[in-house]
Parts: structure tokens; C-alpha cells; sequence
């Protein structure tokens, strides 16, 4: 698939982030010009060290949870050809300790944001009658695997994703969604140094024995975002190494077979 995204711009929330990053280098790498956003400043290092690389690359400080701070962002941005959603956090491991505000900020940094970033393009894309937009969720959407309010959010943006594919496809835009299990990014090196078998523990979940690596993300995003899936939108497309086919821990239990 090499070049396939030349010419094109490809705008990257959370592109500070470990996937993001990723992201970042891999539609680089195939020609794109990079559209790096992140609420961290650490973008504009970022895209110091793609162009460094031989990838162009643009940056904007904004948080999406600010619709404000989004429009002017885009704005700067100028025409955008593929948007990626992959900012997310989650802060709220359980109800209990979540609070209204604390519901409200997981929201507005999962789902409310994607939205205004998918608000701020697709202007553009029905009057070019030509767009791509690729959330990222995750399995937490499918799900109850904690982080209620994350979740959520990623359910919802299953919902947004479906009817951005329902209502605009007669302006040749095409919306997707991947839903990544546990993906090996910088986060689970913190995790790690708290538990050295944090890994090993979840690992015994994913009937492929590993969780997700960062470039595997990004080759379902860019086959999502690719010719190759013309007539592929509204998709909900789990990345997680077999998570939800089916709860392999307790097959085991049931069945005392181990496989």
C-alpha cells in the first residue's frame, strides 16, 4: 500500500500519544501529510522529529473537549482528506469513584470531541463529495470491562460512526470504527514497574496470547481508510487479538480443556 495516501492530509488526534505516534509515522510513511493534534504541547516536538524523517507534518495544540479549540485547530489545518479520532483517556476506573464531573469530562474527551472534530471536516468532504473518517474505540464499547464512563463514550462512538456512515455516504463519505483490545503502548511500561505480571495476567484473556501492538492499529485504520475498502463503512471492527470471539478463561473452566 505504499504512497497510497499521497497527496492527501491525514488529521491525527492524540497524535502525541503512544497509537497516535504510531499513526503519525505510518500515513507519513505512505505519503501523507500529517495533521498532528494533541492538548500537549509535545506534538510540536513530535512533528519536529517527522520532519526529520522525511514526513511532513503540521501541529496544533487543542484539547477536543473544546469545540472552540477545535475549529480553530481545523481551520489552520486547511483541507483534510482522512480524519483519525484516536484521542481518549479514561480517568474513572469505576462508578464509585465517578463523579457528575468526572462523567462529564470522560465524555466530552471520548465521544463529545470526536464528534467536534468529525463536525469541523465534513463540510469540506460533501463539498469535495470525497472523505474518510476512522474512529478509534475500543472493546470497552461491546463490553463491560471497567472504566464506565470511557466506555461509554466508546459505545456512543459506535452510535456517532454509524450514522455519520448512514447520512453521508450520498456524499461519498465513508465513517468506520476499529475497537482495539489492550494495545502495548507506553502506558503498560507505568503498569509494569506496579506489577511486572500485569501482562501475563491479561494476556490469558486474548486467544492469540498477546495483546495488540501499535502498528497493528494502524494497518486496520489504513485498509478502513484505503480503496481496498471502498464499500466497507458504518463498520465496528474489533482489533484485539480475539478478545471478543468468545471468554476463553472461563471455556477453560467449563470445559477443564486446555486450549
Amino acid at each position: 500500500m505504499s504512497g497510497q495516501f499521497a497527496g492527501k492530509t491525514v488529521a491525527i488526534t492524540g497524535a502525541a500519544g503512544g497509537i497516535g505516534q504510531w499513526l503519525c509515522r505510518f500515513f507519513g510513511r505512505e505519503g501523507a501529510t500529517i495533521a498532528a493534534l494533541d492538548r500537549s504541547d509535545k506534538v510540536n516536538d513530535l512533528v519536529a522529529t517527522l520532519g526529520a524523517e522525511g514526513i511532513s507534518a503540521k501541529a496544533a495544540v487543542a484539547d477536543i473537549a473544546s469545540a472552540e479549540a477545535v475549529k480553530a485547530a481545523f481551520d489552520g489545518f486547511g483541507d483534510v482528506h482522512l480524519l483519525i479520532n484516536n484521542a481518549g483517556v479514561s480517568r474513572h476506573p469505576t462508578l464509585a469513584v465517578t463523579d457528575p464531573m468526572g462523567w462529564e469530562a470522560d465524555m466530552a474527551s471520548n465521544l463529545n470531541g470526536a464528534w467536534a472534530c468529525a463536525h469541523a471536516v465534513l463540510p469540506q468532504m460533501v463539498q469535495r463529495r470525497s472523505g474518510n473518517i476512522v474512529n478509534v474505540g475500543s472493546v470497552n464499547g461491546l463490553s463491560a470491562l471497567g472504566d464506565p464512563a470511557y466506555s461509554a463514550a466508546k459505545a456512543g462512538m459506535i452510535a456517532m460512526t454509524k450514522a455519520i456512515a448512514m447520512e453521508y455516504g450520498r456524499y461519498g463519505i465513508r465513517s468506520n470504527c476499529v475497537l482495539p483490545g489492550t494495545v502495548r503502548t507506553p502506558i503498560w511500561d507505568e503498569r509494569k514497574a506496579k506489577d511486572p505480571n500485569v501482562l501475563k495476567q491479561l494476556e490469558r484473556w486474548y486467544p492469540l496470547g498477546r495483546i495488540v501492538e501499535p502498528d497493528e492499529v494502524a494497518r486496520v485504520i489504513a485498509f478502513l481508510a484505503s480503496d481496498a475498502a471502498s464499500a466497507v463503512t458504518g463498520v465496528a471492527l474489533p482489533v484485539d487479538c480475539g478478545l471478543t470471539a468468545g471468554n476463553i478463561v472461563m471455556a477453560r473452566e467449563l470445559t477443564l480443556e486446555d486450549f
